[in-house]
């Protein structure tokens, strides 16, 4: 069943389809969906009945393909996919995106894959937006509205996948607009845990184990910075976030807790609120950067402020405040409260605090990795204003330099990070602890 809101379109079964070349694929997960898909349908074909085992029929639809076109005035987006699925598709306003929501779903496509654009279509990402929820996002060219969207079912002549196709046109600004908009079907987003009063930590500094959370930058339909080698910096954060938690686990010292361990999205306040929720003694987010200059590399470290160090950390912290509008987040929903949290921040102790690490884990990570020039800087992320919990956002580097990316996707580099940067909680809550005792 494919939905597209305000209006419901009728399946339809004939259409321009679009050749197919591969079958089989070296992945073998695949091989298996593509040849249990194909038994189904010549089981279909006799009248038998299909029973397939536990596990098989657990196996989530795969994407196979994604296809853009172009004809006329008409821009065609293909997902072609293993199985049978139900989409619903909506549109938003500023910037104009067009939503689909889907299944859970594994995405198998060619591993050289790069999204591209045609058409109203300038780009696209995709990925798991919430357990049990894959979402693509397209950014449109301009004001677009969907002429017509069906489902092709595989047809054993010529194509053994499902194909779901929604073809775009321009349409006036003002009736894009009108037409735009979070449909009742479709939630905008999930239920956040309201947040606790604003008020300083009044947690002591004792020799019970201190909690860390770990913040692996992006996921899901969300993916982030890209390097030159296709490296994508969602992958990036969340490899070496488990290395992290892996270091600062094996110390003895730590409660750690990390705000993803799989390819998931999550929303920037609810990356927040689980540093809350965990009454987190230290929050750090990792990401991986990227810039027009490739000759530009080095890691850094970013504490919170409403004012700028500079322009480039002001054009990171747009770039990375714009995430929940890259995934398709509807950000209508943050409190009255929330935002008084946000203003009111800046004169907490927890920006101190969240300084004192800056200065405290730079160079520990100078001794072995590169690090820019003014290695500590400063912006208003919005992943970093927990009112109680002091915390940091570490660019381990940039995926547009050659070097950098090598070194971003090397085990041995994660390893020898990490525990640099275990050295410098470490000695963050030495000194806290050496201070309490005063």
């Amino acid at each position: 069943m494919l939905v597209h809101y305000p209006t419901a379109v009728s399946n339809a079964r004939k259409s321009a389809a679009m050749p197919i070349s591969h079958f089989f694929s070296r992945n073998p997960a695949q091989v298996v969906k593509r040849l249990l898909s194909a038994v189904a349908i010549v089981c279909g074909l006799l009248g038998a009945n299909l029973v397939l085992p536990a596990n098989a029929q657990d196996v989530a639809p795969s994407v196979i393909d994604v296809r853009l076109g172009k004809s006329g005035e008409t821009t065609r987006f293909v997902l072609e996919l293993s199985g049978k699925v139900e989409a619903k598709a909506f549109t938003l306003a500023d910037p104009h995106r067009l939503i689909i929501d889907l299944p859970a779903l594994d995405w198998e496509l060619a591993s050289d894959f790069v999204p591209s654009g045609r058409g109203m279509v300038s780009s696209f990402r995709y990925g798991l937006f919430r357990p049990g929820n894959a979402r693509v996002v397209i950014d449109l060219s301009g004001p677009a509205k969907i002429s017509r969207s069906f489902v092709l079912p595989p047809d054993p002549a010529n194509n053994k996948n499902w194909r779901i196709v929604f073809d775009l046109v321009s349409t006036p600004d003002a009736s894009f607009r009108a037409a735009a908009g979070w449909p009742d079907a479709a939630p905008a987003t999930p239920a956040i845990t309201k947040p606790t009063p604003d008020v300083p930590s009044a947690k002591p500094a004792t020799n019970a184990r201190k909690i860390v959370v770990i913040d692996a930058g992006h996921g899901g339909v969300d993916p982030g910075a890209l390097g030159g080698r296709g490296t994508r910096e969602k992958n990036v954060t969340l490899a070496f976030a488990k290395t992290l938690g892996e270091a600062l686990r094996a110390t003895g010292r730590y409660e750690v807790h990390l705000t993803r361990d799989t390819d998931i999205f999550i929303e920037l306040r609810e990356r927040v609120a689980i540093a809350r929720r965990h009454n987190a003694d230290l929050f750090i987010s990792v990401h991986a950067d990227s810039i027009e200059r490739r000759d530009v590399r080095g890691a850094s470290v970013y504490t919170l402020s409403e004012k700028a160090s500079d322009a480039e950390a002001a054009r990171l912290a747009r770039k990375e405040n714009e995430a929940d509008v890259i995934a398709g987040v509807n950000l209508g929903g943050d409190s009255d409260e929330v935002r008084d949290i946000l203003i009111d921040l800046a004169q907490r102790e927890t920006k101190n605090l969240s300084v004192r690490f800056a200065q405290t884990v730079i160079p520990k990570m100078s001794e072995v990795t590169k690090i820019l020039r003014n290695t500590h800087r400063f912006a208003g992320f919005r992943v970093l204003k927990a009112p109680d919990v002091p915390s940091v956002l570490i660019e381990l580097g940039f995926l547009t330099n050659s070097d950098d990316e090598l070194s971003l996707t090397s085990s041995s580099w994660r390893k020898k990070t990490s525990q640099a940067i275990a050295r410098g909680v470490d000695a963050y809550f030495a000194e806290r602890l050496a201070e309490a005792s005063q």
